[in-house]
């Protein structure tokens, strides 16, 4: 009984909205706690991470003390601005919780502003920071009745400032504070990131007013230069938010996902740190920028790769992920202090994938630096003597295993996606330096063809009629969908809709679709199941927009939109039940998301098909 009580002080993944500022990001519960929060930067330690550890983790809560109450969570539209509500026969209380954007203010804030609506509501708030990941202590000093500092004990040496327009109270080095607001009433909380000494003074009310209108018109005119005017459009903008809060101001990198360690399934062992940019993801995100019209974005990550991705100048191979500011070193260590969430150990930091080799990641790359000489800005000499060198070891190091799209920790093997991917590569790179009449290595065009032929033979399976995991399995993967979205093989082969059915026969549940069958594929070095990967539903709906059948495209894309939680949002996996699983939100879903609406809006719009009832 103690286990299951445990479990049920977490709430569900999907339970969370999110705030970010460009340069971190926040999860706020349908309860009014932030449970999760690494601050001031993505990957930095945590300060919240009641998520991960009920107890030790941390967490700031505001929550009004009524006995019962139903909640609700929405933005203001087209916003990152995030609404709290608490409904009761009592009384109505809302939290608007936001982060002024890097590129509007120099400061780190997290700003809650309360507000009663109806009644008159009594709200209880608790500020409960665990510096480091919870592993430091922490001092704390009263400034004044509504000013304490918080400064970590441990290596970070973090410090934190809480501002309230209400009295706090201390105690055992925790902030509290216990209100009453009356209709119309407000109570403003601001914590911010100390980085220097002198505090400049200001009328704390008339900031915050000013910060939200100006965090509020911001988002809105950054979703306004979206091209996209077609169906499922706030969908989209919703998803085209959260892949902008994943992108770094301050260096243009994108990351995967702003957690670390949410299980891919309850009690296993898959739980990894997201807070990075992975070659694959970025490029992929970069793509869905481009076809929204955001070349800003796109060009500011093309500026990381080539001017802080230093394993890009040729001194060693591309490395799969980077920290936001360009570094490799991603050395992973479990959080021996935390339990996981519902006790789904180990809590894992830092990433020791990141010294895989996985040959697809320069697929992805040259693909977003071809999409973005196409429609951004030409790219410069430097960086294309750059992408050469890279380019030129692919071209002889092609042909061998490597641990492939999923990062398998089962050994190496000769995957179908890597080997479409080196195919890419090397395909992009002479599109790009035919368009700008760069000097070419007559090889890749040899290699390139090499690859090709090497598919149709050693991955196909007559047997199967389909194109297999890697030569010799006995089972297709996921991955494979993209086959035809990059442009390797028409959506209508026959080769490809008898992939196809073999893909929908084996990994397709409904509308949801499977990575790979455990007891088939290659061994990934873990035992527990897992969900269906909510990024290859949205690859399945563009590959059968692509194939014709718009009808069931639109079906099961519109059947995936209705697994979103309730503010749009999705994390990496569904479980059995129907439950987020893995870290949240995450990228590839969000932009797969995209992909697939975009396209399959295009396909209705050109479909000649009188028959097909829309």
């Amino acid at each position: 009984m103690k286990e299951v009580y445990k479990k049920h002080r977490y709430q569900p993944i999907e339970n969370y909205g999110i705030i970010g500022d460009l340069n971190t990001i926040a999860l706020v519960g349908l309860n009014g706690s932030i449970d999760f929060m690494c601050f001031p930067d993505f990957d930095s330690p945590s300060i919240f991470a009641a998520l991960l550890d009920a107890d030790k983790g941390g967490r700031f809560e505001i929550r009004p003390e009524f006995l019962e109450m139903k909640t609700k969570q929405l933005y203001l539209p087209d916003t990152n601005v995030l609404l709290t509500r608490f409904l009761s026969a009592d009384g109505v209380g809302e939290i608007t919780d936001f982060m002024p954007v890097e590129e509007l203010y120099s400061g780190k804030e997290l700003i809650r502003r309360v507000t009663t609506i109806r009644g008159e509501v009594t709200y209880q708030m608790r500020c409960l920071p665990r510096f480091n990941y919870g592993r430091s202590s922490h001092q704390l000093e009263a400034i004044s009745d509504t000013e304490v500092i918080f400064t970590s004990t441990g290596e970070d040496k973090t410090r934190l400032r809480l501002l309230s327009s209400v009295p706090l109270r201390i105690e055992n080095g925790d902030v509290f504070a216990h209100f009453t607001l009356t209709p119309n009433q407000t109570a403003d909380f601001l914590l911010e990131h100390i980085e220097k000494e002198n505090h400049e003074a200001r009328d704390f009310k008339a900031f915050i007013t000013q910060s939200l209108f100006d965090t509020v018109n911001y988002w809105k005119n950054w979703i306004a230069q979206s091209t996209y005017r077609g169906r499922w459009m706030e969908t989209v903008n919703r998803s085209a938010l959260v892949l902008k809060l994943l992108t770094s101001y301050k260096y243009g990198s994108i990351i995967a996902a702003p957690t670390f360690s949410l299980p891919e399934s309850i009690n296993g062992k898959r739980n990894f740190d997201y807070r990075y940019t992975w070659i694959r993801d970025a490029s992929f995100t970069i793509y869905a920028f481009i076809r929204l019209g955001y070349t800003k974005e796109a060009g500011a990550f093309m500026n990381w790769v080539e001017k802080s991705c230093f394993d890009i100048k040729g001194q060693n191979r591309l490395g799969i992920m980077y920290s936001i500011n360009g570094k490799r070193q991603l050395k992973e260590t479990i959080l021996e202090n935390l339990e996981g969430y519902k006790k789904s150990a180990p809590v894992r930091i830092g990433n020791d994938a990141y010294s895989q080799l996985q040959l697809d990641i320069y697929g992805e790359l040259l693909d977003a630096v071809y999409l973005y000489n196409k429609y951004g800005e030409p790219i410069s000499y430097d960086f294309w003597k750059d992408l050469e060198s890279q380019i030129e070891w692919l071209s002889q190091n092609w042909n061998q295993p490597d641990e492939g799209i999923w990062e398998v920790r089962g050994g190496k093997q000769h995957f179908l996606y890597s080997r479409l991917l080196c195919w890419v590569a090397l395909d992009r790179a002479i599109k790009i330096s035919e368009t700008r009449s760069f000097p070419l290595n007559p090889n890749w065009h040899t290699e390139r063809d090499k690859i090709f032929n090497s598919i149709f033979t050693d991955f196909w399976s007559e047997e199967k009629q389909a194109f297999m995991q890697f030569p010799g399995s006995d089972t297709v993967d996921a991955s494979a969908l993209l086959m035809p979205l990059i442009r390797f093989i028409s959506p209508k082969d026959p080769r490809w809709l008898s992939t196809l059915k073999r893909i929908e026969d084996e990994l397709v549940s409904d509308s949801l679709v499977y990575r790979y069958r455990h007891n088939k594929a290659a061994p990934d070095g873990f035992l527990s199941r897992e969900g269906t990967f909510s990024m290859c539903s949205f690859w399945y709906v563009e590959c059968l927009s692509k194939s014709g059948q718009l009808a069931k495209a639109r079906l099961y894309f519109e059947k995936m939109l209705g697994y979103a939680n309730h503010l749009g949002l999705y994390s990496e996996q569904l479980g059995f039940e129907g439950e987020h699983l893995g870290n949240f939100p995450q990228a590839f879903t969000h932009l797969g998301l995209i992909s697939a609406a975009l396209n399959l809006n295009q396909q209705l719009n050109d479909s000649r098909n009188k028959d097909v009832n829309y």
